[in-house]
């Protein structure tokens, strides 16, 4: 069971002192992760009935739920819609997975391009999960001119 208090969040302000957006202790990480391609087979939402019957990324299983365990946020991030949620929960309880909680409706077609006021660290899935490695690499970044 995770420490409920290790991941509270900090209240913040910004440099005029007005109260922000809320911080995780810089050691907590949120993962927002995805499920269809990512932790199981990739399932389109036109066939929900492979939902129910799919079987998990084992490694994904065993890396997630250390992180978990580690005390970092979970929380699976999906295209699935709203109608896919029961069948969904029940995939993830039935094999075993731990998370915190199951955001449904993400936007369909990949190719994504995260515009957030907070840091946001990408990670492409390619196959394997593992533990993470830091590498150098090229990034996009608004001109700050």
């Amino acid at each position: 069971m995770i420490d409920s208090k290790r991941f509270q969040l900090q209240k913040t302000v910004n440099d005029n002192g007005q109260t922000i957006s809320p911080k995780l202790e810089s050691d907590i990480k949120n993962y927002l992760i995805d499920i269809d391609g990512t932790i199981t087979e990739d399932v389109p939402n036109e066939e929900p009935e492979r939902m129910a019957t799919c079987k998990p990324f084992p490694d994904a299983l065993e890396t997630l739920n250390n992180w978990y365990n580690d005390g970092h946020v979970i929380c699976f991030f999906t295209s699935r819609t709203e109608e896919h949620r029961e069948v969904t929960e029940t995939w993830l309880q039935k094999h075993g997975f731990k998370y915190h909680s199951l955001l449904m409706g993400k936007p369909r077609g990949g190719n994504y391009h995260w515009i957030d006021n907070h840091m946001v660290r990408a990670t492409r899935f390619k196959g394997k999960f593992t533990d993470l490695v830091n590498k150098m690499a090229e990034i996009q970044v608004f001109d700050d001119a």
